[in-house]
């Protein structure tokens, strides 16, 4: 299973913006302490204020904060909102051509491994991701505290 960049930079913005809690974070400001690209941000921000992840409020005084607590953001369901494709092979999609798969036993077994890799996400929240001993070096590193 691979995950796209586009789940790795969700994931990094919740978590940034976990850290920050009541303060307001930018997309500059994350786009900055991660190194990534700033419109390539903006869309990923969109889609999790979108899809009740994030408040984002426009203006001077605006920004991003959390519009759940940490512990209620399941990281399962977060990896399921932003990948588009969980097909590991052809036979998963619509457009199957795969000229064994009435005899093969491929699809059922990446099907079992890819419930299990969800099963697993699903036992996780954003909070599991903050850690209480992680959490004062993750705030350095992302100098989001001197």
């Amino acid at each position: 299973m691979h995950i796209t960049r586009y789940t790795d930079y969700s994931l990094r913005v919740l978590l940034f913006v976990a850290l920050k809690g009541e303060e307001r974070s930018t997309i500059r400001e994350i786009a900055e302490r991660y190194g990534i690209s700033r419109n390539h941000l903006m869309k990923v921000v969109q889609e999790l204020n979108h899809k009740g992840y994030l408040e984002a409020t426009r203006g001077k005084h605006g920004g991003l904060r959390l519009k759940r607590p940490p512990h209620d953001i399941n990281i399962g369901a977060l990896v399921r909102d932003t990948e588009q494709d969980l097909a590991l092979v052809e036979c998963f999609g619509a457009h199957n051509q795969c000229v064994v798969t009435p005899a093969c036993r491929i699809k059922p077994m990446l099907g079992e491994a890819l419930e299990a890799f969800f099963q697993v996400l699903d036992g996780y929240t954003l909070a599991d991701l903050l850690g209480d001993a992680e959490r004062p070096q993750l705030l350095r590193l992302l100098k989001i505290v001197s």
